[in-house]
């Protein structure tokens, strides 16, 4: 039995499709309902190349919304080679914080491209939550946090985060939630 091999991308598709996302990204940003035939056109592909790409406007955003969330959760093993643990996590809750209030709009796209198929469910937030493992694991070892805290654990300690209004002054009052955070995580700590 032959085995399958996939056709390389030819290098000009590959840079209509990063041009597409790249485009996609800033106006699911700034805009939710950006229509796919205004992004299309700002990335300078016809209608049959978008769709070739990207088959339906779902895809397109989930693709969008995996891209950042493996950017966001990239940067907790830089943080933790360049840092002591503890710094690391109060870091990268700071760039979390920065992703999802800068991308509001992409949240809302995803949402509304989401709502009743389930999809997000599927989507998940693998990268993140690897992110976090590591970065627990990293501050559970150094001893700079409470033993036993689970990724769910700090994700519903830091949910408050979703309820700023990301048009508002939040850096401040971020900064006040993850320093609280923080505080709490390094009750009971050993070290």
């Amino acid at each position: 039995m032959r085995e399958a091999r996939s056709t390389p991308t030819r290098p000009d598709a590959q840079r209509n499709r990063e041009r597409i996302l790249a485009v996609a990204l800033t106006e699911l940003t700034r805009d939710a309902d950006a229509p796919v035939s205004v992004i299309a056109k700002k990335a300078g592909v016809g209608q049959g190349t978008f769709y070739r790409n990207f088959p339906h406007r779902e895809a397109l955003v989930l693709e969008v919304y995996r891209y950042e969330m493996q950017q966001v959760a990239g940067t907790a093993a830089q943080l933790l080679r360049d840092r002591p643990a503890d710094l690391a996590l109060r870091e990268w809750m700071d760039r979390l914080a920065q992703y999802a209030m800068t991308k509001a709009g992409l949240a809302d796209a995803l949402r509304a491209t989401t709502s009743g198929h389930g999809t997000l469910a599927q989507v998940g937030h693998g990268p993140v939550t690897e992110a976090i493992i590591l970065l627990l694991e990293a501050n559970g070892t150094a001893g700079s946090i409470r033993p036993g805290v689970t990724p769910d654990d700090f994700l519903l300690a830091i949910a408050g985060l979703w309820q700023l209004d990301p048009h508002s002054d939040w850096q401040p009052r971020a900064a006040r939630l993850f320093d609280l955070v923080m505080d709490g995580l390094r009750a009971g700590a050993a070290g």
